[in-house]
């Protein structure tokens, strides 16, 4: 293991210094080539337009001493003096040909000067390349010594499989010692193991299933517009309330079982349940669940992912993800009755859940002096002897 990380390391020291040649190779070669080139189009371009300037001028005047020749000739065909235009036609001759020459050598001077030109930029890239190269070859140099002193030492060690470095036989030796203290003790098992025992075996499959949930559909669920109906503003808050509270609501009983299933660690095994309130086909989704209207549906994820559910059917089995709003949660019974009114001697007259809703949120008026003095009276009883005095006022008002 040491010699795999000392060749691992080894390698990393190589690269790292390969790469700091690359750096150079683009700070030295491929850096001052873009600086050169930049500087070298601003100055061939003049160089360019001074040369074209000279050749041109050159040449306007060769051709003017050229035309000068013809005139000259042409006059000296039908005078008289011939000797005379004989004289000035050698001289133009001879200035035509000296312009000739300047011309040429003019031309040969511009094409040495652009060869040494182009010959110096490029022996300044065959200098800057030569100098990486031989600074390529002394890291390859470098890098053969370095590998060729860590080869053999590395193959020695690893020549014979079954022998055991020093190191290790040293500790071995010291374990075999008897009353030596040993490298670890036993393993012991965890105290969680004893605490999930305590919990149940049910709580095992919970994670099962909820490990085996597949992804939730993409997209968020349908929500149908008669779910309004179902879900008054009011009722809903106070199903959700009471579903979150049910357990500390509970009679005295249920109270207790519910304390004792917090200190235990119980209370994670109840799940909600909800009812449907449409119908819903899962089609080709084998992830979707079918349901009817009025089914059960103990839900297996609590949480809610764009609309959607996930629960298992209390009849069929079968689980799946499903719209939330096709569904209310579930009242059981036992919620029922724990929040049933305490039933009243007196007749009471029936009022709609939406008016209990709304009682809620009156404030009763105080009770009468009569009624004050009845200390075990309750709510309703407190309330009847207000209703007698209400009733017995407009007799006494008519009377004579």
């Amino acid at each position: 293991g040491q010699v795999l990380v000392e060749i691992s390391r080894t390698h990393k020291k190589l690269n790292d210094c390969l790469e700091e040649s690359f750096k150079k190779f683009h700070k030295e070669i491929i850096s001052e080539l873009e600086k050169k080139t930049e500087l070298d189009v601003k100055y061939m371009n003049a160089t360019l337009k001074r040369y074209q300037t000279e050749h041109r001028s050159k040449l306007d005047s060769l051709e003017k001493s050229q035309a000068e020749l013809k005139k000259i000739r042409r006059k000296s065909q039908g005078a008289r003096n011939a000797m005379k235009y004989e004289h000035k036609e050698m001289e133009y001759l001879e200035t035509v040909s000296s312009r000739q020459s300047d011309i040429q050598r003019f031309i040969a001077e511009g094409c040495r000067e652009a060869l040494l030109e182009e010959k110096r930029r490029f022996c300044f890239l065959v200098d800057k390349h030569c100098s990486f190269t031989q600074h390529m070859n002394f890291y390859h140099v470098q890098c053969a010594d370095f590998l060729n002193s860590k080869l053999p030492r590395w193959q020695e060690i690893c020549s014979d499989a079954t022998k055991v470095p020093e190191k290790v036989k040293i500790m071995i030796d010291e374990i075999a010692t008897p009353g030596s203290t040993p490298i670890s003790g036993t393993p012991q098992p965890s105290p969680m193991i004893e605490r999930n025992t305590m919990i149940g075996n049910n709580f095992y499959p919970q994670h099962e299933n909820a490990s085996k949930v597949p992804p939730a559909p993409t997209g968020r669920a349908y929500t149908s517009p008669l779910v309004d109906m179902f879900n008054n503003p009011a009722t809903v808050s106070k199903a959700s309330s009471e579903r979150l509270n049910s357990s500390a609501e509970n009679t005295d009983d249920a109270s207790l079982s519910h304390s004792t299933s917090v200190a235990t660690g119980l209370n994670i095994m109840k799940r909600q349940k909800v009812k449907t309130i449409f119908p819903h086909t899962a089609g080709n989704n084998k992830t979707l669940l079918s349901f009817a209207q009025g089914d059960i549906i103990t839900l297996l994820v609590a949480e809610e992912k764009d609309g959607w559910l996930y629960g298992e059917h209390d009849s069929t089995r079968v689980k799946g993800w499903f719209p939330s709003s096709y569904t209310k949660p579930l009242e059981e019974p036992v919620e029922e009755k724990a929040f049933a009114a305490v039933p009243s001697p007196a007749p009471i007259r029936s009022v709609s859940s939406v008016n209990l809703a709304e009682k809620a949120g009156v404030v009763l008026p105080p009770p009468d002096y009569v009624g004050a003095s009845q200390s075990g009276s309750t709510s309703d009883r407190r309330m009847e002897p207000s209703k007698v005095t209400a009733a017995k006022a407009p007799a006494e008002s008519g009377g004579p």
